[in-house]
């Protein structure tokens, strides 16, 4: 481990990273934007984190935002009230995106193809002509909603994508599993476009991403969209900081303590897709019973296995800054 790595990395598990707009210190003593002696300080660089609810983020560096799963229509399936319907429609809320504040998106990064994390990236790739990243089957998809191919980009890890401002690896990654040791879903779409989605059913997983955000001089973030991981997929990413989604069973074995040895125990960890993701996106976050227990027996892991990780439980469309 080098020196520079750990000091940043240390210095994040200890700065201000609430639940208000978390501002580092100018420069970090080691890290690419220290001065030289004599010299005025430079400003590290940072990025800026927004919570969108389940696994979704508007990131904004340098004057240009990228969104993660942005979907924040939420319309009610039965999932949290017993009466599950896999062939709800899919309804996208103009008012609710536009009330969300998604900004002039210029990427957005898609983790799988579920209607949680999906449902609302072709209305968003279509008005606001923003380059979408993922899987073949979220390229079929998006062709099939009526995205242009040409803002289509499929990936499949191991790319490492130069934006200028931020780099974006992509990270081979897999879904969680139910306590049946299965996954709602499954499948992928290969095929031409054909008919466009029309309800959740429609949208299968479709394999599953994770992405590592990183600013030059700067901070590096790893994002996942589903409680299982590749480990050897992981070696070498160490990021700063992690968005890592509560595991939904018991089914992955040691999940929380395999997962933090893997990425070398970040500074700071931020629990996603914990929330009632049927309600709006107000504060405080809608959390059903069930969730609030495996919520908090998420961080008690956290703690556990990596003492000195800071865990900051996310408002929705809270700035916080890293």
């Amino acid at each position: 481990m080098s020196r520079n790595a750990f000091d940043r990395r240390d210095f994040l598990r200890t700065a201000a990273a609430g639940t208000a707009l978390a501002s580092l210190p100018a420069a970090l003593p080691g890290t690419p934007a220290a001065a030289a002696p004599g010299a005025a300080p430079r400003r590290r660089r940072t990025a800026t984190f927004r919570w969108l609810g389940t696994t979704g983020w508007r990131i904004d560096v340098a004057g240009r935002t990228v969104l993660v799963d942005p979907y924040v229509s939420r319309f009610r399936t039965g999932l949290f009230g017993g009466t599950f319907d896999p062939a709800t429609p899919l309804a996208v809320d103009p008012a609710a995106i536009a009330a969300a504040d998604l900004g002039a998106p210029e990427t957005v990064l898609v983790t799988h193809t579920h209607w949680d994390h999906f449902a609302d990236v072709p209305h968003v790739a279509r008005t606001t002509g923003a380059r979408v990243l993922g899987t073949l089957t979220a390229y079929h998809l998006g062709l099939a909603a009526g995205v242009p191919g040409d803002r289509l980009s499929p990936v499949k890890g191991g790319e490492v994508l130069d934006f200028g401002d931020y780099r974006v690896e992509v990270v081979a990654a897999l879904h969680s599993r139910n306590a049946r040791y299965s996954l709602a879903f499954p499948g992928v779409r290969l095929q031409a476009p054909g008919a466009a989605p029309a309800t959740i059913a429609d949208l299968p997983e479709g394999d599953t991403l994770a992405y590592v955000f990183r600013v030059p001089g700067g901070p590096s973030v790893f994002l996942m969209g589903a409680s299982d991981f590749v480990e050897r997929n992981l070696a070498g990413i160490r990021p700063d900081v992690a968005m890592i989604p509560i595991n939904s069973s018991d089914a992955t074995h040691d999940y929380v303590p395999r997962l933090l040895a893997a990425l070398d125990r970040p500074a700071v960890v931020v629990p996603v897709h914990w929330e009632n993701f049927e309600t709006p996106l107000r504060n405080p976050p809608v959390v059903a019973p069930a969730d609030r227990r495996r919520l908090d027996a998420f961080e008690a892991a956290i703690r556990a296995a990596s003492p000195r990780t800071r865990i900051v439980r996310p408002e929705f469309l809270t700035p916080y800054e890293f």
